[in-house]
């Protein structure tokens, strides 16, 4: 009932974000509801004191201090030896996770899940580029030759929007090659339940965590966030894409309910099984119903871990949910 295809691969970065989207980007930043300890200084002001250029307080010196943070010119009035304190700067860690498996290649076009995700992704990594912080990503689901996890080393710095950007083109769309130059963590055939454990494992610095996924996982997705939560530093954000049609089945192609009725034969893009159904207005209905109960659990699921969930179907305009949704989430600011 819904139709799956094949996303076509972006040939140039402006593809996956517009010049026009960035220039309103340049405005935001990442937020946190935790204080995480950066390793590199970058633009967020922290609550400890350390050094930066904006000044913060005084103390008396004590033998051991730092004698470059000396006042010379108070102690040239007061006779007195104090430091100058200054607000330490902390960066902000961005690790985005991008579900690539056989179930995001649902729905056309821009509403296909995977392009969405790709798009989203390459958004959300550009705020934490252009503001300093430092930026990893990881794609699984492929069962590809690059492997079924591939991992994008952290980056920093506008310049490295483009490296970005290619590393997105050649690990999220089918049939692209690995041209990038980025290292890669590698392991076959990763399932979704593999691939957020072994980021958990791996321990990708602190900060904001970014899931974009359908969660449609064969196996379920409880023990692949059971292992983000466990891992700890991590502010959990799950962005659950679904198409409308997985929605709303009805939708598919414009057509009513009427033209859905019948004997049909249904694959699983995930599994390849297949298994005849007969499509009845109750069997609708119920269907409307489980995936509403699907995404209830799952927001639930989230909520009693601490983890944000966010629901998104892929005919919702990127740009309005990136500079509205996401600021009134507390995502970005």
């Amino acid at each position: 009932m819904q139709i799956v295809g094949m996303p076509s691969r972006p040939e140039k970065p402006e593809e996956l974000l517009s010049p026009s989207l960035m220039r309103r980007l340049d405005r935001l930043d990442i937020r946190s509801r935790k204080v995480f300890p950066g390793k590199l200084q970058g633009e967020r002001r922290s609550k400890k004191r350390g050094q930066s250029v904006e000044f913060d307080d005084f103390r008396q010196y004590v033998p051991g201090d730092d004698p470059r943070f000396i006042d010379w010119n108070v102690y040239a009035r007061m006779d007195r030896l104090v430091l100058k304190l200054f607000l330490e700067e902390e960066d902000m860690a961005l690790h985005i996770a991008i579900d690539a498996s056989g179930s995001m290649r649902a729905g056309q076009g821009d509403k296909c899940k995977l392009t969405y995700a790709a798009k989203l992704g390459m958004a959300l990594g550009y705020v934490g580029l252009v503001k300093q912080n430092r930026v990893g990503l990881s794609v699984f689901g492929r069962t590809s030759e690059a492997g079924g996890l591939a991992r994008l080393p952290d980056l920093r710095g506008r310049h490295q929007v483009r490296r970005m950007s290619q590393f997105v083109v050649d690990h999220v769309f089918p049939e692209s090659g690995v041209s990038s130059g980025a290292a890669l963590t590698e392991a076959p055939a990763a399932t979704f339940n593999e691939a957020l454990t072994g980021i958990a494992r791996q321990r990708i610095g602190k900060g904001v965590m970014v899931v974009i996924s359908d969660f449609l996982v064969p196996d379920g997705y409880e023990r692949g966030l059971k292992s983000l939560a466990a891992a700890g530093g991590y502010d959990t954000y799950c962005m659950q894409l679904l198409t409308p049609e997985e929605m709303d089945p009805t939708l598919q192609l414009g057509s009513g309910a009427g033209s859905l009725l019948g004997d049909l034969r249904l694959t699983d893009i995930e599994t390849g099984g297949a298994t005849e159904v007969t499509i009845t207005k109750e069997l609708l209905k119920r269907y409307r119903e489980r995936v509403k109960e699907y995404c209830e659990g799952l927001s639930k699921f989230c909520a009693a871990r601490a983890m944000n969930y966010m629901l998104v179907t892929t005919d919702q305009p990127i740009e309005p949910l990136i500079l509205d949704t996401f600021r009134r989430r507390g995502l970005l600011g």
